[in-house]
């Protein structure tokens, strides 16, 4: 047991700041490191990205691509991890499996998603009924032919011919 005007910090847990400005011997004495003069030299300078009057690289590069702010992210959960979690009794079988009781067994995390998305990736083995924004064909198919059914409650987009 140690006593309390014993206590120490393990070895190494408090980094000594830099003692600027005492004497040239230090290494860091009279300008401190920053040079001569100059903006950079004084205290409060926050030039990100600045290039001294040149033109920046954020502005000299070309931007690319198409960046839209109303896409919908699905969260993915995959037939494997569905099976995993009706075996381990965290969803039951017998009740319809909602995004609601996905996200309470764990298999969907995170906040700001559009609804769950089905995918076959995985084996299933009983019949489940199922009910998420979106399904894979495949996993449709594999989830049917276990004698279970999948509803799906956003509409998929006609295909043009």
């Amino acid at each position: 047991m140690t006593a309390l005007n014993e206590l120490r910090d393990n070895p190494g847990a408090r980094l000594r700041s830099k003692r600027l400005g005492r004497g040239i011997g230090s290494g860091k004495g009279k300008t401190s490191g920053k040079g001569v003069k100059g903006q950079k030299a004084r205290e409060g300078v926050a030039l990100n990205g600045f290039e001294g009057g040149q033109l920046p690289i954020y502005r000299r590069l070309p931007k690319r691509g198409f960046v839209n702010l109303f896409r919908k992210v699905y969260a993915p959960v995959n037939l494997g991890a569905l099976q995993a979690a009706v075996s381990a009794g965290r969803i039951d079988p017998a009740q319809p499996i909602t995004e609601e009781v996905l996200r309470a067994a764990g298999l969907v995390r995170g906040g700001k998603l559009a609804g769950v998305r089905l995918l076959a990736t995985g084996a299933i083995t009983q019949p489940l009924n199922i009910a998420v924004s979106g399904a894979s064909a495949a996993a449709i198919a594999a989830v049917e032919q276990a004698g279970g059914t999948v509803r799906t409650t956003v509409p998929t987009a006609a295909k043009a011919a």
